[in-house]
């Protein structure tokens, strides 16, 4: 009898409050007495929400922070690579150019070994007795004269730097014309202008070209640099420290020069005067 009276009530009262809408105030005070209630208890699960919500950003943040590092680092890599790739186009361009500025026939080479004896300023090209390679030719890149060939193999050459101890360059002071001869001293970033007077006119900055005296070295390729001059009264000669203008130790191409300067014949020795035949004055019996 209770649960009928119940449910007859409870449907009487669902059927008042759709009809005619009295239970609506009273709704509404109930809902605002219960309201802290009902946001104590939701504060947990939102707690426990904004925990999880808060681990998880960072971990995705830290995830990201460390991808983008790694791209970064990628990135910067293949940005060197570029760097570089840019740096030996515009050095093969410069090498391309060399044949219409200087009149002799050339051939590019790459170097695939360097002396590992510190003492030694030598390498090797990737061209040799197939590719007519001769002793004594010379090699240089876009700027200047970077050493001479001293070795020939069927695939492969040997070239000494000019910075090699004591590989010696006729040279002419390009300001003045003096002629002299540079030296290297075995460090790959010096040479050694020998045996000039304390009162020689070289001053530092003078650039140093080939003379061309040798037969061997091209005129007017640049070889080096004046950087610093001492004049001691004490001593006959001053001491003048270059450095090579060429990158002997910053390229991978080379050019190699073919074609050798055309000197004029060398002079037929005169032939000997025929001596005079004297008469035999002796008297015949």
């Amino acid at each position: 009898m209770r649960l009928v009276f119940f449910v007859v009530l409870s449907l009487m009262l669902l059927f008042i409050d759709a009809r005619f809408k009295y239970l609506e105030s009273t709704r509404k005070v109930v809902s605002i007495v219960i309201y802290p209630f009902q946001r104590l208890t939701a504060l947990p699960g939102m707690a426990w929400q904004q925990i999880a919500v808060h681990f998880e950003t960072q971990g995705h943040l830290l995830q990201e922070n460390s991808q983008m590092r790694q791209q970064r680092s990628q990135d910067l890599v293949q940005l060197k690579l570029l760097e570089v790739v840019q740096n030996e186009n515009a050095q093969l361009h410069r090498l391309l150019e060399m044949p219409q500025r200087i009149n002799y026939l050339m051939q590019m080479a790459e170097i695939v070994y360097v002396e590992r004896d510190v003492f030694k300023r030598k390498i090797l090209v990737n061209k040799g007795a197939q590719a007519n390679v001769l002793l004594g030719q010379i090699v240089m890149d876009d700027i200047g004269i970077v050493g001479q060939v001293t070795r020939v193999y069927p695939w492969l050459s040997e070239v000494t730097l000019v910075t090699d101890k004591d590989h010696a360059v006729p040279v002419e002071i390009m300001r003045n014309g003096i002629r002299a001869v540079v030296f290297g001293a075995g460090n790959i970033s010096e040479m050694a202008l020998r045996y000039m007077p304390v009162s020689s006119d070289i001053q530092s900055g003078d650039v140093l070209v080939t003379s061309g005296i040798d037969g061997t070295y091209p005129q007017g390729l640049p070889v080096a640099k004046v950087v610093s001059i001492e004049r001691n009264p004490a001593y006959p000669f001053a001491k003048i420290v270059c450095a090579p203008m060429a990158g002997v130790d910053r390229h991978r191409h080379l050019l190699i020069v073919a074609g050798a300067p055309q000197l004029p014949p060398r002079p037929e020795p005169e032939a000997a005067e025929e001596k005079p035949k004297f008469a035999d004055k002796r008297k015949s019996p």
